[in-house]
C-alpha cells in the first residue's frame, strides 16, 4: 500500500478541554516521509508525534520540546489512523488542540468528505518480533501487542461502574472507522465534573463536549447550579445514569471512546503497525508507555 495525505488544508478552532486556551488549529498536506508532525505556531517550535515526546499524560496526552508543549492530540492522532493518512503537517497557535465535541467526529468528516491523495512511496508497516506487554500493577491496566499479519485492537473498560458497567470495543481495518469509532466522546463522572467546578477548575470542559456519568443520586438543586454553570437551560439525569442534555451514540459508546485514544496514543509509535493490540482498563499514561516499547523493538 502506497503511503497516503491530505488533498487540502484544514482549519480548525475552539478551546482546550482542560486548559480552556482557544485555539486555530491548520492541518495540512505533507511530503511522503514526514509522518505526523506538529507546530507551535506561536512559538516556532516542530514537536514530531513520537512517543519519545510524550511529557504528560494526566488525563490527555501532551507532547512537548524544551518549554513548548502541545496537549490532547489523541483525537486527531487517532482520526489520522483511522482513516489511514500516513503524513500531515499540524500547525497550531497556543497549548491544545481544540476538544470539539470531545471525538474525533469532525476532523474524519472533513478529511474524508475530500477524499485523500496517495504518494509515491510504500507504507512502511512496522512488523513486532515478539509480544510485548506493558502492565501498571496499582491500576490493573495492562496493554499487549501480539505478532500478527494486519492490524487490530481489542478494548475492555471496567471503571467498577454500575452505569457503565464492563464494556468491550475491536477495531480493525474493516470496520468502518468514521461511523463506528471516530463518532464517539469523552465522557467523565457527574462527581469528577462537581468537584472540579466547586474548586474553580473547570476551564476548557462543559457538558456538550463530554458525555457525564451519574453514578449516585443528585439533587434536583446541585443539577440546577451545575445547568447554570455551563449555561444549559435544564439537566437531569437519564433512567440510564448519565446527564441528560446528550443523547448516547452507542450504549457503549464510552468504551468505543477508549479505544479511539488507544488508537491515537498508539500512532506515537511512529507508524502503522502489524499487531494484534489488546488493552484491559487502557488510559494514557499505560497507552503511550507501550507505544514506547514499540519504538525500542523496531
Amino acid at each position: 500500500m502506497k503511503e497516503r495525505t491530505l488533498s487540502k488544508s484544514y482549519e480548525f478552532e475552539g478551546k482546550g478541554l482542560h486548559t480552556g486556551a482557544s485555539s486555530k488549529m491548520k492541518v495540512s498536506p505533507a511530503p511522503a516521509g514526514t509522518g505526523i508532525v506538529f507546530v507551535r505556531t506561536d512559538l516556532g517550535v516542530t514537536i514530531p508525534a513520537l512517543a519519545e515526546n510524550v511529557s504528560n499524560t494526566a488525563r490527555c496526552t501532551v507532547i512537548s520540546k524544551g518549554e513548548a508543549k502541545i496537549s490532547t492530540i489523541e483525537h486527531l492522532m487517532s482520526a489520522f489512523t483511522g482513516l489511514g493518512i500516513d503524513n500531515a503537517i499540524v500547525e497550531i497557535d497556543n497549548v491544545e488542540v481544540p476538544i470539539l465535541d470531545g471525538s474525533a467526529r469532525y476532523y474524519v468528516e472533513a478529511f474524508a468528505a475530500d477524499g485523500l491523495v496517495e504518494q509515491d512511496a510504500e507504507r512502511r508497516y512496522f512488523d513486532i518480533p515478539e509480544t510485548i506487554e506493558v502492565k501498571h500493577e496499582a491500576t490493573g491496566s495492562w496493554v499487549r501487542i501480539e505478532p500478527a499479519d494486519h492490524l487490530s485492537y481489542d478494548v475492555t473498560v471496567d471503571f467498577g461502574s454500575r452505569v457503565l458497567g464492563v464494556q468491550t470495543a475491536h477495531w480493525d481495518e474493516t470496520v468502518d472507522y468514521a461511523s463506528q469509532v471516530a463518532v464517539c466522546r469523552t465522557f467523565c463522572f457527574f462527581h469528577e465534573v462537581q468537584y472540579l467546578a466547586s474548586q474553580g477548575l473547570v476551564k476548557g470542559g462543559d457538558v456538550d463536549n463530554a458525555i457525564v456519568v451519574v453514578e449516585h443520586p443528585v439533587e434536583d438543586a446541585v443539577l440546577t447550579q451545575m445547568a447554570n454553570l455551563f449555561k444549559q437551560p435544564k439537566l437531569s439525569v437519564t433512567p440510564e445514569g448519565y446527564l441528560s442534555n446528550l443523547v448516547l451514540n452507542f450504549p457503549d459508546e464510552c468504551g468505543r471512546h477508549k479505544l479511539l485514544d488507544l488508537i491515537g496514543d498508539m500512532r506515537l509509535a511512529g507508524g502503522y503497525l502489524r499487531a494484534h493490540i489488546s488493552a484491559y482498563k487502557p488510559g494514557h499514561t499505560i497507552n503511550t508507555s507501550a507505544a514506547k516499547a514499540v519504538q525500542k523493538l523496531i
